[in-house]
């Protein structure tokens, strides 16, 4: 019994004794795919929230009162300047018209016998054939005539203009919208909006930028020999492309003090009505800066509490104050590739790519597959990989 103890306590020593010089296998390195960085000429776009405006609209109003008795368009129609649009009860108004025209006529006859009579005495008057008396009254029945005809001529216009305003027409051309009235419907002057109209060709688009960005749009607006082939361009409500392109119109007076930013007005045809007034749209202002950029798949950036870093491959890893004694340690002995972190500052967005405005130089290799799995310090295993370039939206490169 003594003997068998001995036995397993031996064989338990021996086993202890072979584990402790076995060493753990080295950890494989981790498959990533990685870019070669190059600057390389771009075009790309700034991008702004805007929202189409028409340059004229205006709110329809009767300016006589009376019950709609007619309308005369389809909504959501383009009209003409001076088109019939709405009638109003015309006939008390053609009635104080054609009253006005009569006494306009008995006022001009009056005044044609008035001066009869005046010519008359005053010729009369200077032979002294008649009493002076007499011929003052023909001078002052005279002046009361002219001055009864004006005031029947200014009623006669008053009673056209109130006929006229009983037919609305449009105020220029443009595009009418649903009606706020019906026929039948009692409209009170400077009350009732009957309609909205607003032009559409030419139609404005409006988007802000910051005051910092001000003297880059003026510049803009005043640079003559300026192509104007796909500086402002428009991204429509559907994703696609505005076919034609505009131009600066107008750079507001102020800045608001408060959001520190202020409003550009661009202006684009529109021949076929494709804008309409109030559509969210997105203005693409191709940038100016023609040098070349350092661009990298945007699946490359990592964002971390809004601060942006890529992993790098390094044959050796420059350790940083924040990196641990435990991670240096694990680097000791090994060699190969190995990834690490650098904060970087990312640019405009092209499609699936990104501009990296700083933290990285050309011939930078970015990790761009396996990000998942890593972390600071640990061996990679790759070849350089390019981004395939069949997203729909990518950068045009030079």
């Amino acid at each position: 019994m003594y003997r068998s103890h001995l036995t397993i306590a031996f064989v338990c020593c021996l086993l202890l004794s072979s584990c402790k010089h076995k060493q753990a296998p080295p950890p494989m390195p981790i498959p990533v795919n990685l870019f070669t960085v190059k600057a390389r000429p771009v075009v790309y776009y700034d991008r702004y929230t805007s929202t189409t405006a028409a340059l004229n609209q205006v709110n329809l109003f009767s300016q006589v009162q009376g019950y709609i008795t007619g309308i005369f368009f389809k909504e959501g129609s383009h009209v003409k300047k001076g088109e019939k649009l709405y009638e109003i009860d015309r006939r008390i108004y053609e009635s104080n018209y054609n009253a006005a025209a009569d006494n306009l006529k008995v006022e001009e006859g009056n005044l044609k016998q008035a001066q009869q009579d005046a010519d008359r005495y005053e010729y009369l008057n200077n032979n002294q054939a008649v009493a002076k008396q007499l011929y003052d009254h023909a001078i002052i029945t005279l002046e009361n005539a002219k001055n009864a005809y004006k005031s029947a001529a200014e009623a006669f216009n008053n009673s056209k203009t109130n006929l006229n305003y009983s037919i609305i027409t449009a105020p220029f051309d443009g595009t009418i919208g649903f009606s706020q009235v019906k026929p039948g419907d009692y409209t009170t002057p400077g009350q009732t909006i009957l309609n909205t109209i607003s032009s559409d060709d030419p139609m404005g688009v409006d988007f802000l930028i910051n005051e910092k960005q001000l003297l880059y749009f003026e510049n803009l607006q005043n640079k003559k020999d300026q192509p104007s082939d796909s500086l402002f361009t428009l991204i429509l409500p559907d994703n696609s492309v505005y076919s034609l392109t505009g131009k600066i119109s107008v750079i507001d007076r102020a800045v608001n003090s408060l959001t520190g930013t202020l409003r550009i007005r661009l202006v684009f045809h529109n021949p076929k009505g494709s804008l309409r007034s109030g559509m969210s749209c997105v203005v693409r202002v191709r940038n100016q800066d023609s040098s070349p950029q350092l661009i990298i798949p945007n699946k490359a950036v990592i964002e971390e509490m809004g601060e942006y870093s890529v992993y790098l491959a390094k044959d050796t890893v420059m350790m940083s104050s924040a990196d641990t004694a435990r991670t240096a340690h694990a680097l000791e002995g090994n060699h190969g590739l190995f990834a690490f972190q650098k904060k970087v500052q990312p640019g405009v967005t092209i499609g699936s790519n990104v501009i990296i405005k700083k933290g990285i130089r050309e011939g930078d290799k970015v990790v761009v597959e396996g990000i998942q799995s890593l972390h600071n310090g640990s061996q990679i295993a790759s070849s350089d990989q390019r981004p395939s370039g069949k997203t729909g939206t990518q950068p045009v490169i030079k």
